[in-house]
């Protein structure tokens, strides 16, 4: 248990430094084209592109645990009564339409966050 703590907390450090280091380099190339500092633009930039990643990635783990879960259910079913393989199968496949529209709204979102953020508007001026 305990290396495993230790490996979280080094991987949080490097992402961290990444993002650290990140908007400090967007900043240095903003300032340079500009002449002003675009230091809270790059923040809100690395903000948005780690708020696109979390989402997707929990839309995404949200959808593959779902879809196994029904598959599961859906196999144990058939394995049980061979005979309503039909219904089963109709229904699981509406099951997991549904759950793939997660995915597909999560996706929806993550792109809003990094295409139509209002906030580089309100902060870049």
């Amino acid at each position: 248990m305990r290396k495993g703590l230790k490996g979280i907390i080094f991987c949080l450090a490097i992402l961290g430094l990444v993002m650290i280091s990140t908007s400090f380099a967007l900043a240095q190339e903003e300032a340079a084209t500009t002449g002003g500092s675009a230091f809270p633009t790059a923040i809100v930039l690395g903000c948005s592109l780690l708020a696109a990643g979390v989402a997707i990635g929990f839309g995404a783990i949200g959808t593959g645990t779902g879809m196994g879960q029904a598959t599961s259910g859906a196999v144990s079913a058939v394995g049980r009564n061979p005979d309503a393989q039909g219904k089963v199968l109709l229904t699981m496949m509406v099951g997991m339409a549904m759950t793939e529209s997660i995915a597909i709204y999560a996706l929806v979102i993550s792109l809003a966050v990094l295409y139509a953020n209002p906030f580089v508007k309100i902060i870049a001026g």
